[in-house]
């Protein structure tokens, strides 16, 4: 959420040319700070030592490695001093740590720097004009701290947002589970708001728009990457224009726009694989992108009569133009914005149905189901929560365990709600003991399970499990409803633009749905696929094949609740119930959160309205 708002900051800076003179070294101490801040948010993502995390360190330390095209055995060396060894381990990750805990003081030094260089040189404004008197300009309080406050009120709603309705909607699903350096995630990508860059970097395979680039390839996306960052702080000399803003020059203004489609089309590809179409129009954007500052800034709108009116108003001498160039001003705007519009239609376009072409095929069959704590009021359903831990306890317990998950959560409110005796009584009876000790003699031994212990499996590691399943290996079934992410294919019309409502249920449901698609999609393989020795044919399944035998069967499970014994209903129970056990504290979360926007709602009002007669006599 920090990100979003320092990159709505940069896109100000850039919209009204706050970057140029006499602003040179505040807006260079902003790029500073935009670089210090990615660092640390990079050393901190590795930091909860998941498949994404894991993998997000291995590939971004192993751009280094592009070095040994210019000498041989440098980039090596490099990423073996920065991992501590041969590989990422936890020697990495301590050392990771130490940075991300440094680091924050080294930005907070650097934001000391920043504020200063404002008050030494003064604010810019919309219009970029200098205020030639003091009186120009109004106080800093009432005004400016009114207007503030309610951007940061407005701001905070958003973030509640995300906090209480959607608190992983920006992550990876991979995340959810451990890091394993033997299994490679199919698509590895970083977080969210390094995703321009990342697509940028991916830019650069074998070619770039035809041009082959051989072994150079590497280096040159890397050396594109960190300059798609740097060439923020050459901003101020790249625009020659004497004018600051972008609302008195119409011709940069549309490349303005053109620029935030960009990066947020750059965003796009950074998060598709790195194939196919994808590739290509990442390379177009990375263009356009590096054309922005090179051709758009130094060429556009050097002179206009904007420019002349302003530096009249200043007291400098305007440049002249000739009558023909007076004459042309008008079509070019109008040409330019033409071009732009027709270019953005065009590739967002091509942007909406390129994943609809990917998706056609033999993909994985996830049909959207309806759930009791769906949408931003849905609430567990009590019953199906208990129905669904009978189900696990009676089926899955046979293979899966719930470590992650305690005896004592089974009691809790918002939960299956079990009376804490019935619990205790299971608990002590669970057929899998825990090891613990050592007692008096030195000696580790077994007990009963308590309310404070979690639902063990029935392997106390994975060797053991693959013995017992034929080299297969049950994972921990605890985080896994939030571990598959939004598993189910939205419709085509509804993927480029999903209604917010319609997001919020695809994330909160698509580990479900999976899951009762996997639990179903048992079915005879058609007649041109092969099914591998031990293998089984399953249609949510990726690949299809899968060493899990048909889990369900019907009336498997007495259910004294009146509920049909039905393989769908067992599926649908034991899926919410695996829901719950990635979020325990789902129902919790939502109703503080509803009390939280009320808050914030009636609060940034009254700050708005109070803005609003604060300002009455300046504006007026």
């Amino acid at each position: 959420m920090f990100f979003i708002a320092v990159y709505i900051h940069i896109f100000r800076g850039l919209y009204y040319g706050s970057y140029k003179a006499p602003r040179e070294v505040l807006w260079i101490l902003g790029v500073i700070i935009l670089l210090v801040m990615m660092a640390t948010a990079f050393l901190g993502y590795t930091l909860p030592w998941g498949q994404m995390s894991f993998w997000g360190v291995t590939v971004i330390t192993n751009l280094f490695s592009a070095l040994d095209t210019i000498y041989q055995g440098l980039g090596t060396g490099i990423v073996e001093w920065l991992w501590g060894g041969y590989s990422v381990s936890g020697v990495t990750l301590n050392r990771f740590f130490s940075l991300h805990y440094l680091l924050p003081f080294v930005l907070t030094g650097i934001v000391i720097l920043h504020v200063w260089a404002l008050h030494v040189v003064g604010q810019n404004n919309p219009t970029g004009l200098e205020l030639k008197e003091p009186s120009e300009a109004v106080p800093m309080h009432p005004y400016a701290t009114s207007k503030d406050i309610v951007g940061l009120f407005a701001f905070l709603l958003l973030f509640a947002w995300f906090v209480f309705f959607m608190p992983d909607y920006l992550g990876h699903a991979d995340n959810y589970n451990e890091a394993n350096p033997l299994v490679t995630p199919p698509h590895i990508v970083p977080e969210w708001y390094f995703l321009p860059f990342y697509a940028i970097l991916r830019a650069f395979t074998g070619s770039f728009l035809g041009i082959p680039l051989g072994s150079y390839a590497k280096l040159l996306g890397v050396i594109a990457m960190f300059a798609a960052i740097a060439i923020l702080a050459f901003a101020p000399w790249l625009d020659t224009s004497r004018v600051r803003s972008a609302k008195y020059r119409p011709l940069f203004k549309w490349a303005f726009w053109a620029f935030a489609f960009t990066c947020v089309a750059l965003g796009y590809l950074g998060a598709k694989p790195a194939e196919g179409v994808y590739v290509l129009w990442a390379q177009i954007f990375t263009v356009l992108y590096f054309a922005y500052f090179l051709v758009a800034m130094p060429v556009l709108d050097r002179d206009t009569e904007e420019a002349a009116a302003i530096h009249q108003r200043s007291g400098a001498r305007p440049r002249r133009r000739s009558r023909r160039c007076q004459a042309l001003r008008p079509h070019m705007t109008s040409m330019t914005r033409r071009l732009v519009s027709s270019f953005a239609a065009a590739a967002s376009a091509v942007l909406i149905v390129s994943p609809v072409l990917a998706a056609e095929g033999d993909g994985p069959e996830i049909v959207r189901q309806q759930w009791a704590f769906s949408g931003f009021r849905g609430q567990f359903d009590q019953a199906q929560l208990q129905r669904g831990f009978q189900v696990y306890k009676e089926v899955c317990a046979a293979c899966h365990g719930l470590n992650r998950v305690n005896f004592r959560n089974l009691v809790q409110p918002g939960g299956p709600g079990f009376p804490e005796e019935a619990v205790k009584a299971l608990a002590a009876e669970w057929p899998n003991q825990i090891t613990d000790g050592p007692n008096d003699e030195g000696k580790m031994f077994e007990r009963p399970a308590r309310l404070s212990d979690p639902i063990r499996g029935p392997y106390r590691n994975e060797k053991e499990a693959r013995a017992a399943q034929n080299g297969a290996y049950p994972p921990d079934v605890s985080l896994i409803a939030k571990a598959r992410g939004v598993a189910r294919n939205p419709s085509w019309w509804t993927h480029p633009f999903l209604m917010l409502g319609d997001i919020v249920k695809s994330y909160q449901e698509g580990g479900s749905d999976y899951l009762f698609a996997l639990l179903t999609g048992y079915t005879d393989p058609p007649a041109d696929v092969k099914v591998g020795d031990g293998m089984y044919y399953n249609k949510a399944f990726p690949g299809h094949q899968l060493a899990m035998p048909t889990p369900l069967q019907p009336d498997q499970v007495a259910y004294s609740d009146g509920t049909k014994p039905t393989v769908e209903n067992y599926a649908k129970d034991v899926a919410a119930f695996l829901a719950w056990s990635a979020d325990p504290t789902h129902d919790q979360r939502k109703r503080i959160g509803w009390q939280v926007m009320l808050y914030l709602l009636v609060t940034t009002a009254l700050l708005y309205l109070g803005k609003k007669r604060i300002w009455a006599d300046v504006k007026h």
